[in-house]
């Protein structure tokens, strides 16, 4: 049989301990026989016991002569013919030690005591040794007369005992000092022990908790469910491998606390492979977890409401959509439009605004049920999902929200504001092939709500022929993404003339236009509104300003004779931050004086993004840009945002120039020509179509005229000068 090296020296020392017992027993047996030369005859026989390493000595106290055997005068370090006394061998131990040696000699001599001791010894050649000091008297009628004892050198088991207490401590001082707790178990899968931070979670003190069923110290439930969680241990014990805990695990401690855990279990074995016991490591993740729920909110929730993002929104629309595939009317989609929001912002300030919109959120989640899905779209428009809701029980809901809002007023700065909500309603069933065509019919409804009259509830009709119509929409959304991808739109050109004087260089404004696949050119109608729709608007604004940058810092082209240079931008890139920095990005980086450039943007688009529409043009007119408020006079209140919006050009709504025979709409042109001298700024007027209307404006005052009578668009590129090759 084959022993590992502790186990060999294991029974080495049982061996010696056995050759230490046998002393005491031969002096035992001799004591009983009770003759002096047997005496002798016993040392004798103890001399033997040198063969296991162990030295003999005896005292005789009536001649006061002690003797070595030659064991322990090797073991003392000392040569053969050494003769000990009392006093000589007592140096041989440490000072501290001499007084116990003799308080146990003089027990043992008097009282007949025996005595077993471990004390360090010098040896004579200079060795420390660790000694084991065994000693019984014999006692003649009642009276000691000699002292017989054993020496044995334990320094090999006392090295043991101390590398195996400082491993004991270091293992014990490291897992104390580790972040993680650690319980061990027997096979049983009883506690054995626990360190100081298994300690603090559990509520177990470790001297309370030995030998307790792991399931009594260890309590695991889910953190979902409430219901008891997987014993890793009793699995590990089982199937002899480690185990690790299901995740959303909660501790509950003795002292009442819930810990979110994360642990695993390993079996401990032995040399031969046998399980001894379980060891359980598991760590306090509940600072991670409260973290990560919180990222995953922020990640689905909007941070100004605490509704629930677009993102988010989208996708569970998404969700139920695929859900409901073979269901009709069995869910309803709301899209809220606040009426009025525009003004409180705009009048009171952002701050109070998103007051507004924060009070507003908690009044539509107390409106709506229990489980619908509430959240906001982007600035003041919100989304709802009223999940197993036919269309009627949707606009009775709509319509209890519309009620709500109405009555509520906002105040601020002791004045009490009033605002309404335009609400599209729109059964949500399998006849919608996307989400996103479902939030635009919604959306649609909305618009229509607010069109006709506001504070009111629009429901979804359609006919077989606006529901194809609607698909054939959403297919101009991969035309459209392929159009920008592979530049297939092109940019023509209208130019814009004075009506008085001469042109100081050329004047133009962009069109676009889509060439696809040898078929014949597309004019904007045809394929913009399907681009707001899908919101696709930013990203075609995008190409169009680096193209015509592009153009403009061609070699070849004659900057000089060029005066203006008109871009239309679509309300979608006015209220987009990215488009904005992307653009002003362009521009610093253009090769070319950009006083050339001026943005048109619709009044409707300009009033109702008031704040983002005078910061952005304070920008993009700090870097020479002007600006043009396309469609004048279409808008409400168009002369009160005049003062408010850093412009340049006024360009009068298509209407007023068509009718420009009607004598209210000549005098509302000459009204709009007077406030723009008035603030500085000059007129154009579009679709300028016989001389008889451009002569009309020209009396009436209008600075500058667009339309087929002057010029028919022609390729942007035709239309710029350029140098003669």
């Amino acid at each position: 049989m084959i022993v590992s090296p502790r186990t060999a020296r294991a029974i080495r020392l049982l061996a010696v301990s056995v050759c230490a017992c046998l002393v005491a027993l031969f002096s035992h047996r001799k004591r009983k026989e009770g003759t002096r030369g047997q005496v002798g005859e016993s040392f004798n026989e103890m001399a033997y016991t040198s063969v296991a390493g162990i030295g003999v000595w005896q005292f005789d106290i009536r001649e006061q002569v002690l003797t070595w055997s030659d064991q322990t005068k090797r073991l003392f370090g000392v040569v053969s013919s050494y003769r000990p006394t009392i006093e000589a061998a007592l140096r041989f131990y440490k000072p501290e030690a001499i007084p116990i040696i003799q308080r146990h000699f003089e027990a043992c001599i008097k009282a007949c005591k025996p005595y077993d001791l471990e004390l360090e010894i010098m040896t004579g050649d200079g060795r420390a040794l660790w000694t084991r000091l065994t000693s019984t008297a014999e006692f003649e009628a009642g009276v000691a007369v000699r002292v017989i004892g054993a020496v044995q050198d334990i320094t090999e088991r006392k090295t043991l005992e101390r590398d195996l207490a400082e491993s004991n401590e270091l293992v014990r001082v490291t897992l104390n000092s580790i972040g993680d707790a650690v319980i061990t178990t027997d096979p049983a899968g009883h506690v054995v022990w626990l360190n100081s931070t298994a300690e603090r979670l559990t509520g177990w003190p470790k001297d309370e908790a030995r030998y307790k069923p792991l399931e009594q110290v260890f309590k695991l439930t889910d953190a979902e469910t409430g219901e008891p969680s997987l014993d890793a241990v009793a699995t590990c014990l089982t199937k002899g491998k480690s185990v690790g805990l299901q995740s959303d695990t909660n501790l509950h401690s003795r002292d009442g606390e819930d810990y979110a855990i994360e642990d695993s279990a390993s079996p401990i074995r032995n040399a031969e492979g046998q399980i001894l016991g379980a060891v359980l490591v598991f760590r306090d993740v509940s600072e991670q977890r409260r973290l990560a729920v919180q990222m995953s909110h922020r990640a689905t929730h909007d941070a100004l409401t605490g509704l629930m993002n677009r993102a988010e929104f989208e996708h569970r629309l998404s969700r139920l959509l695929e859900q409901t595939s073979g269901e009709a009317g069995a869910h309803v989609l709301m899209y809220i439009d606040l009426d009025d929001f525009k003004v409180v912002n705009d009048t009171c300030g952002h701050a109070a605004g998103d007051q507004l919109l924060r009070q507003l959120s908690v009044l539509l989640q107390a409106t709506t049920r229990v489980g619908d899905t509430v959240a906001r779209l982007g600035g003041d428009e919100f989304g709802v999902i009223l999940q197993m809701c036919n269309i009627e029980q949707g606009r009775a809901i709509a319509q209890k929200i519309c009620s709500q809002i109405e009555l509520y007023r906002f105040a601020h700065d002791e004045r009490r504001h009033r605002v309404g909500a335009s609400i599209g309603v729109v059964p949500i069933d399998f006849s919608w092939w996307s989400s996103a065509a479902l939030l635009q019919a919604a959306d649609s409804c909305c618009y229509a709500a607010k069109n006709a009259g506001r504070n009111r509830v629009h429901l979804w009709t359609e006919s077989e022929g606006t529901l194809t119509a609607r698909r054939g929409a959403s297919h101009w959304v991969k035309r459209l993404e392929t159009a920008i991808d592979e530049d297939r739109f092109v940019l023509f050109a209208q130019r814009i003339v004075p009506l008085r004087g001469c042109a100081c260089g050329l004047h133009c404004e962009v069109l676009l236009r889509l060439q696809e696949d040898g078929g014949p050119m597309m004019l904007p109608g045809s394929f913009l509104p399907a681009a707001e729709r899908f919101r696709l608007m930013a990203r075609i604004d995008k190409w169009v300003v680096r193209k015509v940058l592009e153009l403009l810092e061609a070699d070849a082209l004659e900057l000089e004779r060029i005066d203006t240079i008109a871009v239309n931008l679509s309300g979608q890139s006015i209220g987009d931050r990215t488009f904005h920095r992307d653009l002003v990005r362009m521009l610093r980086e253009a090769r070319f004086d950009t006083k050339k450039l001026c943005l048109y943007v619709t009044e409707t688009v300009a009033i109702s993004n008031l704040g983002d529409a005078k910061a952005f043009f304070a920008e993009v007119r700090s870097l020479g840009v002007r600006i043009a408020l396309d469609d004048f006079g279409a808008g409400a209140a168009s002369f009160g945002y005049l003062r408010m919006l850093p412009i340049d050009y006024l360009k009068i709504d298509r209407e007023y120039i068509a009718g420009l025979d009607d004598p209210l709409n000549k005098a509302a042109v000459r009204c709009f020509c007077e406030v723009a001298k008035a603030v500085g700024i000059k007129t154009i007027a579009k679709y300028v179509e016989r001389s008889d209307t451009c002569d009309a404006l020209d009396a009436i005052g209008v600075d500058l005229a667009q339309g087929f009578l002057i010029h028919r668009p022609e390729p942007l590129a035709v239309v710029l000068p350029h140098r003669p090759p």
